[in-house]
Formats: structure tokens, sequence, C-alpha cells
């Protein structure tokens, strides 16, 4: 009767739970991290113990690579072929590892990123280097467990006698953990694993003389000495690395960019489309032509320029915007003692320095014990020589082999192992000049037992023979540094005019948020007519800019936007602009109450914000500086109700004038105004009563005496002299400039400084525009109402005024 089957119930989570936690277990400990003494991942460390054991070295023909791949798979690696492969084709790779473990024969792959040959066509051996890792792993240095099926023996570890963790460094991601630890100079790294030997104690600081820092295998230029201090002293730090690139004359007065190096892991064809790709977007200008000139002499690419172009600003742009330059992260994780550890340069040397003093202590048994069994059975051989006849007689008058060996060891007291010598013996060793040979190798057996008996008992005598063995490989497999370090990392500046094509342009921005560029050309053959525009929306700014320069758009609610002129669309006069919230989005009831051009940010002007509960404020515009315009920033704090009714850019010697809806005017200097952060809120500006609030905040320059005009809701419109009101100072009631009405009283809404040829607009209740020209009315007193020019029981009252936007041209005597 079968056995009835049984279930487990339990629930998922802790399977899940359970299941994932012997996962990560394995892929932590068994495929994706370096294992801290030899450097290697056990499917790295298979393909090498495979390569050894199959006699697939240096000195000998190059085999198959499938031949090769089928071992490892079928002995010691039950996993896809192709991964045993991939690991491989990488061991073989010089612009990986450096100092490659494999050499192959055939396309190995290629700095683009090009896929390998198949391991049908390709062929592979050990390098002279692997040799270093697997020497005397036959004299049981390391421990041995048997292979997955349980029918061979694989090593642990490899003897590993040079540091090759940090050689050639190693890079995984596994469960929770990922590990980056980069190449180094061989010879570097052996003369900071000399100096800890000598100096246990030794600081990292002192370390960093004889091992500067990574040695890629392609090279390039290493910028922040800082950071592969902080990695060697934690395990976690960053770098920048950068390809070596030279600017190089030629003919026509032009140059070129050359690049003979790049980042390491870098794709040089991804690179190099990259860059074609900026050209062709247009998104750096400058550039003529981005050509691969690498051959088999060397790695080069060459960007050719046009002429009198900043060759400085453009190569500093592609180290920014390419592949030319790339953080490297230092994560110098490593399995040490079976568990992931992130590794300090000095615990790195220590595993490694504690591994070789385990294998040597195990060589130097192995030798020893081999040599004294060596030295026992000469001294029998010497011995039987010299009762040679005696011997010969006893071994005739033996039966057979085994009757021979217990006679001799009855008769001549020798042990198991020199009889079985003995009777093994070929005749023609009973020459005379063998027992000379035989003594003098007892002779060598003797001094070599003495050494090899001074290694195991003197901890400074195991820690020479580590360094002498460590100075040869030194000597054997010497390569200069291929990396150069810089100090500092190097803040790389660039010029607007490299990524744009320099061109004066018309920008537009409407009330309700439209905005464009427009090129001259369009708006000189349309006259100045035809502009584009929505009902109930009028124009903000007309400004005539550069593309290279930058415009800050401010909202009612307190927000700005900093957009570059060339970001803007490029769209004909006729047609309507592109609406703002393409660039960032925006409240529904935002509106943009000023447009500032700004060629460069600096620190002598400021930005001056009039809100219309009574507020001022003054920052530095160099404050406003930003390279996001994805979002609207926050310009100032605005408290809740409040909203900003004007903006200026001054230069800290204007004069300013506010108008309240109930007709008081304040007059001071900008200086009555602290500077503040760029988010504070600001200062009181002028005092208000109940139901008050200021309808326009306007800065003048005090000798320029001009005008003041005001509208009201009932449609009155006047026109002031600046002699008329006196100047206070800031947050005062300030004076009246209508008269008082009992029943019907006039409220402002529009106030502005006007010079001559400025047209004032306004919208009625009825929705009509209408507009004026102030300085076309005769002057009045403060104590009067204007007169009327519109009929506002018939046409509505004046709900919206605005000074109409000039064309200006802000950078005009820049220009000159």
């Amino acid at each position: 009767m079968s056995q009835p089957e049984t279930f487990l119930d339990l629930p998922l989570e802790e399977v899940i739970g359970d299941r994932f936690g012997r996962y990560s277990k394995y892929i932590i400990q068994d495929r994706a991290l370096p294992d801290a003494r030899d450097g290697l991942k056990p499917v790295q460390r298979r393909i090498l113990y495979a390569m050894h054991v199959e006699k697939n070295t240096f000195e000998k023909n190059f085999r198959k690579s499938a031949k090769t791949v089928g071992t490892v798979i079928g002995n010691y690696h039950p996993h896809g072929d192709s991964s045993v492969y991939e690991a491989m084709v990488r061991l073989s790779q010089d612009w990986k590892i450096r100092n490659v473990l494999v050499e192959m024969h055939g396309n190995n792959g290629s700095i683009d990123g090009d896929p390998p040959a198949a391991m049908r066509y390709t062929e592979a051996r050990l390098s002279s280097i692997s040799s270093e890792l697997l020497r005397d792993i036959d004299k049981e240095t390391v421990d041995f467990i048997p292979n997955f099926d349980d029918t061979i023996q694989e090593p642990v570890v490899l003897p590993a006698k040079f540091p090759n963790l940090l050689v050639n460094g190693s890079t995984g991601i596994s469960a929770g953990y990922a590990t980056d630890i980069p190449p180094h100079n061989l010879s570097e790294v052996i003369d900071a694993v000399i100096m800890k030997i000598d100096k246990p104690e030794v600081s990292v600081d002192k370390l960093m003389h004889v091992m500067q820092g990574p040695d890629f295998p392609t090279g390039g230029i290493i910028q922040g000495v800082e950071g592969i201090k902080k990695a060697y002293e934690t395990g976690r730090g960053k770098i920048i690395v950068r390809g070596k690139t030279s600017i190089e004359e030629v003919r026509g007065n032009r140059q070129q960019i050359v690049i003979e190096e790049i980042p390491y892991e870098v794709n040089k064809a991804n690179m190099v489309k990259k860059m074609d790709e900026l050209r062709i977007d247009r998104k750096v200008e400058g550039i003529a032509e981005v050509r691969d000139e690498t051959d088999r002499t060397g790695l080069r690419v060459v960007v050719e320029l046009k002429k009198d172009v900043n060759s400085e600003g453009i190569l500093n742009f592609l180290f920014k915007n390419t592949d030319l330059q790339v953080t490297y992260h230092f994560n110098m994780v490593a399995i040490q003692d079976k568990t992931p550890k992130l590794l300090s340069l000095p615990q790195m040397l220590d595993a490694y320095i504690d591994h070789q003093k385990e294998v040597v202590t195990r060589q130097t048994n192995y030798d020893l014990r081999k040599a004294k069994d060596r030295a026992h059975i000469v001294e029998g051989l010497i011995k039987a020589i010299s009762i040679l006849d005696e011997l010969i007689a006893t071994i005739r008058a033996s039966k057979d082999k085994q009757d021979a060996k217990q006679r001799i060891i009855a008769s001549y007291d020798f042990s198991e192992a020199q009889a079985e010598a003995i009777v093994m013996l070929q005749l023609y060793r009973l020459t005379n000049t063998d027992i000379t040979s035989l003594e003098k190798e007892a002779a060598e057996l003797r001094k070599n037992i003495t050494e090899l008996e001074a290694i195991l008992q003197s901890d400074k005598k195991l820690l020479q023979t580590i360094k002498k063995d460590l100075k040869q490989i030194k000597k054997t497999f010497y390569t200069p540094r291929r990396t150069v370090i810089e100090d500092k990392i190097e803040e790389l500046k660039i010029n607007i005019e490299v990524m744009v094509a320099s061109e004066d342009v018309l920008v537009s921005v409407s009330k309700d948020g439209y905005i464009k560029r427009t090129s001259l050309r369009s708006y000189g053959a349309s006259n100045g007519d035809d502009l584009a525009i929505k009902e109930e929306d009028h124009l903000v700014g007309l400004v005539e800019l550069n593309t290279t320069d930058k415009v800050l758009l401010f909202t009612n609610k307190g927000k700005y936007l900093p957009i570059p002129v060339h970001e803007l669309p490029d769209i004909r006069w006729k047609d309507i602009g592109q609406h703002i919230s393409n660039f960032a989005s925006i409240d529904k009831d935002e509106r943009i109450i000023q447009v500032l051009p700004i060629r460069e940010f600096s620190d002598k002007y400021f930005l001056l914000f009039f809100t219309k509960n009574g507020m001022i404020k003054r920052s530095e515009l160099a404050l406003y500086d930003s390279q996001r315009f994805s979002k609207a920033l926050i310009a100032l704090n605005l408290k809740k109700g409040d909203e900003v009714v004007n903006v200026y850019q001054t230069d800290g010697h204007s004069d300013i004038f506010l108008a309240s809806n109930k007709g008081y005017g304040l007059w001071y200097h900008e200086s009555e105004v602290t500077i503040v952060g760029q988010r504070a809120a600001g200062v009181k500006a002028i005092q208000l009563k109940e139901e008050e609030y200021v309808v326009n905040g306007q800065i003048f320059n005090d000798m320029s005496a001009p005008s003041l005009a005001i509208i009201t809701q009932r449609g009155a419109c006047k026109r002031m002299k600046l002699q008329e009101f006196e100047k206070t100072s800031r947050a005062k009631r300030g004076l009246l400039m209508l008269r008082e009405l009992k029943s019907k009283p006039h409220r402002i809404q529009g106030f502005f400084v006007v010079n001559d040829n400025d047209t004032i607009c306004y919208n009625t209740a009825n929705g009509e525009t209408h507009s004026i020209y102030p300085l076309a009315l005769s002057t009045s007193d403060r104590y009067s109402n204007g007169s009327f020019v519109i009929d506002a029981d018939h046409d509505g009252e004046v709900v919206e005024a605005w000074k109409q936007a000039e064309y200006i041209k802000p950078f005009e005597d820049m220009n000159d």
C-alpha cells in the first residue's frame, strides 16, 4: 500500500520569507560577491581551477573555450553555459581587468560593447599571472570541498600569491548587497601589503604614499584625492573619472578635441553617439563633426570644431553632459568569514595577509613533510649502498618482493619506506657516482628542513617569506601606472554661448501666461501689427533679447520662473505664444505680472517686491539664479490672502512710490528697505486702514522728476507732478491724492509713474478696452479728482488698468 501524501499548511509569508532568505544567502555567498582573500567570485575561481587541472596554462597551446566551459559546467558549476562563458570572457578583457587572468584568441568583445564570438570559435588559456593565483594549490595550502555531485574535490579559495581583490577589483549585485571595488596597480598594492606587514598600525595616509589610488586599465584621470581617502578609510567614497583629452590645432584656423583615453567601464560607441546627438540636436553649438578614429594602434575619438569656437567651453560641456566624465562610487564589499562586509583598505590588506600566513604555513608544513620523507629515504639508500653486497645476497635469497622487504627490515633495521625504495632501486643507480649525488641531496635536504622549520617557528621568518615572494611577483609583472590622479575636482563652468547659437530675438509675454520668442525678421515683416493675443489678455513685456539671456517671470502668487531665452518656443509674430504651463505647473488663477530680462545675475542689483497688503521686500538678484525651471520657484513668502502687485530690478539707488486704493501716496528712498533673503516676507511698506490695499508700487530715478498718473473706478484720470508730494520714510500713512467725497467716493484702480511716451490702457465692466495718453492731460493738484475720461454709468466702471507694454532693448548700452 502506497504511503499517503502529506501536505504542510504554512502561511505564504513564512514560506516566501524562508525561501527568499535561502536564495539571498546563496546569491550573496556563492555568486555575486568576491572573496576577500583571493578576490574571486565562485564562477571565476572554478574557471581558473578547471583550466589549471586541465593543464590549459600559459606555457602550453591555446584550447577551445567550449571545452573549458564544458569542464566547468560538468565538474564544478552546474549553471548555464552562457554565464560561465561570459565570466571567462570578462577575465580576458584588458579594458575591464587590469591584469588579465585568461588569454583569449579570437573576438572577445570590445570597448564598444560588441559581443564576443561564440565559445566554439574562441580559444583560451590561463595567463602567466593566473599561475600565481593557483601556485602551490597542490600542496594542501587551501581547503577542498566535494563538488556538486560528490565526484571530485574543488578548492574553497585559491592560494592567491598576489592581492587580486585590489589589483583587478570587482563589481557585482546580489540580494541586499552590491560591490564596486576599482582595479589598482599591482606594484603599488604589493608595496601597500609590505608596508602593512612591516607596520600593522600604519594609517591610510601613509598607505596612500605608496598606493595612490585606483589604476584603471583604460587609463583616464581621477579627480578627488579626498574621495579616495574616504573610500580607503570607510569602504565608501566618490571620485570623478574623466577621459584623457587634448586640443589640437588643425588647418584653417580651427581646433579639434582629441580623446585618447575614456573613463573605466564606459561604452565608447555610446559615448560617441551621445556626442553626435548633442551636435545634431543643437544642444551644443560649435561642433562640426564627431569621428571615432580608433584602430589597432589605440583609442582615438576626434571632435572637430567649427571656426573660432571656445574649445575649452565645449570640452567642459562634453565632460558635464556625456560619459567623457563619470562619477565612480567605491562600495568595497567582499565576503569575509562567509559574511558580506564593507571593508576599508587596512581591513582588505589584513584579510589578504592573514590568508597568506595560512597558505604559507600550510605550504611549509607540506614541504617539510615531503622533505623529511625524502631525507629518510635518501638516508636509507646511502646506508644500503654501503652494505650493497649483503643486501643483494639477501634479496636474491628471497621468494618475492614482499619477502625481500621483510628480510631487509628484519636484518638491517630499515624502515618500511626505506625497504620499498631499496627493492625498487634500478641497477644503474649502483654506480660509484650515485653515492655522491645522494650525499649531496641529503645535505640539501637537511639545509631545507632547517629553513622550513625556522619559518614555522618564527612569525617574523614567515612574514619575510611572504614579502620575498611578493617582491618577486612585483619584479616579474611590473607595469607602469595608467591612470593619472589629480587632487581637486575641477568645477565645470560652461558659458551659455557654447550651447546656444547667439541670436537677437523678441520675447513677448502676456498677463495670462502666453510666451514666445520671435525672430526680428518675423516682427519686422509684420510692422508690429497683428499680434496674436486672446481677448481680455494684454502684453506684460515686449523685450528684445539675445538667445543667451534669461527672463525672470513673476506671478501674482509670489512665484517666479527663470527661463533661458533659447528654451522659449520660436513662434511667428502673427501666432499666439505657448502657455507657461508647458514649462511649469502654475495655478489656474495665477497670472504673470512682470517680466525682467537678465544678462547676468550680478550682486550689484536687487529685486524689489510690492504686495497688495502693504509689504515690501528687497533681495539680491543673484539669489534668484537657478538652473531649474520645471516648476515655479518661490520668490517671496506671502501671507494668506496677499498677492504681489509689482516687481522691479533696481541698482540700490531708486526712489519708491506706493499708492493705495483709498488715494494715499507714499514716497521714500529704496535704502529704507532692508535687504533680506530669497524666501523672506519683507517689511511693512505703507500704513493701511481697513479695506485699504496697495494698488501699485513704482520706482523711478529722482533726477528724472516724472509725472504721476491715476485712474479711478469712476473713470476719472489725473496727472500730478512729483513736486506735489514730499519725500518721507517707509511705513508711513502717506499723503492724500484724491478729494474725499461723501457719496460715490473715487477709488484708485490704476497708478503709474509716467514718462513722455507712456500710454495707459483700462478695461471697463462692460468688457470694453480704452486707452489714454496721460501726458495730454493738464497737471492737477493733489486735492482734485481729475477729469472724467469715460462715463462710468454708460460704459461701466473701470475694473483694470495697465501701462501699455513698450518695445524695449534693455542691454542696448552694453552691446555698443
